[in-house]
């Protein structure tokens, strides 16, 4: 689905309105796929759709549009307890993430996917990436990737 027709739609669907599914043939297999769009309001953010589109060949995506007028925003924030991992973390497909502590930094591009998630969320997700970027490590036999990839895994555990 183009991101214009996407944007159509999310000037005719409400927040509190049931959710809007549509089928779409998938980008990957080009059999048919659900495509979800749920109006939700986002504190501090305001109103939004997500998005979210599956397929049975495995093919995902999701997107949050705000939908009501707001500037770039910048959040920064330092984690003291156990119970700062459970602060909601939002996402645009734009948006970046920087952990200078881990040395990671999450850019956005063409494939980016937006979230809702939680910080520890967050960490699990980059914990995934580091499984199987550790994977690939091994296979090509790089040691000194190897190296970096479980040290910062031992620092998010």
């Amino acid at each position: 689905m183009s991101r214009s027709t996407a944007e159509n739609l999310s000037e005719n669907i409400d927040p509190g309105e049931s959710p809007l599914s549509l089928r779409q043939p998938c980008p990957i297999c080009g059999s048919e796929m659900e495509v979800t769009f749920t109006p939700i309001t986002i504190p501090y953010f305001g109103d939004a759709i997500t998005v979210r589109s599956t397929c049975e060949c495995g093919y995902r995506h999701s997107d949050v549009m705000i939908v009501s007028d707001s500037k770039a925003s910048k959040f920064e924030l330092e984690i003291s307890s156990c119970e700062d991992l459970s602060i909601r973390v939002i996402r645009s497909t734009t948006g970046r993430i920087e952990i200078p502590e881990l040395g990671i930094e999450i850019k956005p591009g063409p494939a980016a996917e937006s979230f809702i998630s939680n910080v520890e969320g967050v960490l699990s997700r980059i914990q995934e990436v580091l499984r199987m970027t550790r994977d690939w490590a091994v296979k090509e036999g790089d040691d000194e990737r190897l190296a970096e990839i479980d040290r910062v895994s031992g620092m998010i555990e």
